[in-house]
């Protein structure tokens, strides 16, 4: 003879002590329909087959004991006796109108089980709860880790584009891989990432643009011998004013600007230009700071100090 599974005999338990709590726990038929059957989400017309039908040899209505057995039947048959049987248990497991029942003691005997039904089913519950939740904080932990390797990988592979581009002689192929290199940086690094693009009937061209904390920044990159000056800026400082009220800029010049650049920011009463060079750019790329901890860090030099450069070797 097979050996039943322990999810058969769970079944098979619950199943029994539903028919007792529907026997035992209220002696008037229609106060057990009420109490208990429509409490446990029975539909009417089970219940009124419980209250009404007959033994068809005796003719006489059917025992609580045989109609809730009828009722729980009916119920397997369409897949939905499960729930009840759960509620059933519930609501017997809360039972404290003992008043109602023909034998008080037998009545607390079946609450008692009840009780201690409820209570597995509620470890089970807690204990399934509890490792879903472990599964998935290591599922988001694995996620997490692969995704930190990912980027690792890729800023090492721009890293090395950068080096190279530092040691090419081509200034003007650097240049354009300079807008592309940002671009890539700040879209590995979870930013919404615009890449060059025209606007204005195509007299602007604008090098990227990027999203933070919704803030949009324009983004203007120079890769030249000399320091930029203001006048480089002011490219920037224009497409700015077209542009709307949420609306700031990025100048990258790799290899800074003249002296006369930052306090001339610093003076400026429309504060909305922040300021990187390429030690930030490869400090980024290299993992030795965060690139959105970089950038959170010049808004707010910029917002509370009015500073228009604030360097990653400050925070490194």
């Amino acid at each position: 003879m097979p050996v039943q599974s322990s999810a058969m005999t769970d079944k098979s338990e619950t199943r029994r002590l539903a028919i007792e709590i529907i026997a035992t726990l209220a002696n008037v038929k229609r106060t057990c329909a009420d109490r208990l059957l429509r409490k446990a989400g029975i539909a009417d017309d089970l219940v009124r087959r419980f209250l009404t039908d007959r033994d068809p040899t005796t003719d006489e209505k059917l025992s609580k004991r045989v109609a809730g057995t009828m009722v729980l039947d009916e119920l397997a048959n369409t897949g939905g006796d499960a729930d009840v049987v759960a509620a059933l248990i519930d609501i017997a497991a809360r039972w404290d109108d003992f008043h109602l029942a023909a034998d008080e003691y037998k009545a607390r005997a079946v609450v008692e089980k009840a009780k201690e039904l409820n209570g597995r089913a509620t470890a089970a519950a807690e204990d399934d709860r509890s490792r879903r939740e472990r599964d998935a904080r290591e599922h988001e932990a694995r996620a997490a880790a692969e995704r930190a390797a990912s980027r690792r990988r890729e800023s090492a592979l721009l890293l090395a584009q950068f080096d190279h581009a530092a040691a090419s002689d081509d200034h003007h192929a650097r240049g354009f891989l300079l807008q592309d290199l940002l671009n890539r940086a700040f879209d590995l690094h979870g930013f919404a990432v615009t890449r060059s693009y025209q606007r204005n009937e195509g007299s602007e061209q604008i090098d990227g643009a990027f999203e933070m904390e919704g803030w949009h920044y324009l983004v203007e990159c120079r890769w030249r011998k000399k320091p930029a000056d203001m006048r480089d800026l002011d490219g920037l400082r224009g497409q700015l004013d077209r542009s709307g009220r949420q609306s700031m800029g990025l100048f990258l010049s790799i290899n800074g600007w003249s002296a006369n650049v930052v306090p001339l920011l610093r003076q400026s009463s429309d504060k909305s230009i922040l300021l990187m060079d390429g030690y930030d750019l490869r400090a980024a790329l290299a993992g030795d700071i965060d690139l959105r901890q970089l950038m959170q860090a010049k808004v707010r030099a910029l917002n509370l100090s009015g500073e228009p450069f604030h360097s990653a070797a400050v925070l490194t």
